[in-house]
């Protein structure tokens, strides 16, 4: 593996300083096609790519709704409660009181979504640009574009709780949230299968709703778990998939390359590829560099829909960014996109995500 890498290296970087000087011509666009999730139909019925690389163009991955179950009953709780906060800094015990007006706040809208999943959507009073499940859509956004704190816009809120994993901030503007006397709780979970139903107990210890966040985390692990051998009974035999993460901004200048740690590792592992990025010893996000992507020639790239679109699309990136258009998913066009709010979100739309990337992935000439 390693000799593969480095004859990739050397080859695409020597057409990469070949053409670095030329004018090149506008880069055409294949025809995109969506595959939708569907959970009532196998993924064995469906007709699966004889060897993962046979196909070209970008396919974007779809959910059949943008909505999330939730139970038929509100979850009983028993407030005050006192839980731990997983603070950058240590453990700090947090007093809930009341959870009438919520605020949640990650990168991905996990915990918006697994407090949804369990019952409690009518406590949140505000959304994280990452939270775009439609039972949410209507409330007012307290993040920008750069996934950045407003405090002044929590405040005015006047919340009983806020919840967040440290993933967004500024981390000391949030902190200043407790200081002005609302109770902060940091959550700690990995972005996993596992950290799913983590998540799900920690957001329940929070609401003083235990059994709910047992029950829910116990019934999504078991429906990943199954989705995910379900994949692997699709996977075509031979070398798998090498995939990559590729976080865009255009408007902001942003190309970032998720590796180990990021959750794009494990999503990748549960479809049944091979993270490159991790493969190259990138850790969480790093900005993307030439060399790491030479390095890394990924036959397939995951984006998310709203990046793809601030770069000009697929012809727009291997036009700014040659490197990419020199790997093997470049020159093949292979892309899977998903919406921003879906594709890295490990809560209650992770099962149906998994389908629908797999689908995406293996079987595109399904699409609808």
């Amino acid at each position: 593996m390693r000799t593969r890498l480095l004859t990739a290296a050397v080859v695409l970087s020597g057409v990469l300083l070949a053409t670095s000087g030329c004018s090149a011509s506008p880069i055409a666009q294949t025809a995109a096609v969506t595959v939708t999730a569907d959970l009532s139909s196998p993924l064995s019925s469906l007709t699966v790519l004889n060897e993962a690389k046979d196909y070209s163009g970008l396919v974007q991955a779809a959910l059949p709704t943008s909505g999330i179950s939730v139970p038929d009953e509100v979850p009983a709780q028993s407030l005050p409660v006192t839980v731990m906060s997983h603070d950058l800094s240590g453990e700090v015990p947090v007093t809930v009181l009341s959870t009438d007006r919520v605020v949640a706040m990650d990168i991905s809208g996990s915990i918006a979504a697994t407090i949804a999943g369990l019952g409690l959507i009518d406590s949140l009073v505000a959304r994280d640009i990452s939270t775009t499940f439609d039972e949410a859509s209507e409330l007012p956004v307290i993040t920008s574009n750069a996934h950045t704190v407003n405090s002044e816009a929590i405040l005015a809120l006047r919340p009983d709780l806020v919840l967040t994993d440290g993933s967004i901030g500024p981390i000391d503007v949030v902190v200043q949230l407790r200081d002005a006397g609302i109770p902060v709780v940091f959550v700690d979970t990995e972005a996993s299968v596992d950290g799913v139903a983590e998540l799900a107990r920690q957001t329940s210890a929070a609401f003083g709703a235990p059994a709910a966040g047992e029950a829910l985390g116990s019934q999504l692990t078991a429906e990943i778990d199954a989705k995910i051998a379900e994949i692997a009974e699709i996977v075509p035999s031979g070398e798998r998939l090498r995939m990559m993460f590729l976080y865009l901004r255009g408007t902001s200048g942003v190309y970032y390359l998720f590796g180990q740690e990021s959750g794009s590792d494990v999503l990748i592992d549960a479809l049944g590829g091979v993270d490159v990025a991790a493969e190259i010893g990138l850790e969480g996000m790093r900005p993307m560099t030439d060399e790491a992507m030479v390095a890394a020639n990924p036959d397939l790239i995951l984006v998310m829909t709203g990046g793809l679109e601030s770069v000009g699309g697929v012809s727009g990136l291997l036009e700014a960014r040659p490197a990419v258009a020199l790997t093997e998913a470049g020159m093949n066009q292979r892309f899977v996109e998903m919406d921003d709010g879906e594709i890295l979100s490990f809560g209650p739309r992770t099962v149906t995500v998994l389908d629908a990337l797999a689908r995406a992935i293996y079987a595109p000439t399904s699409g609808s």
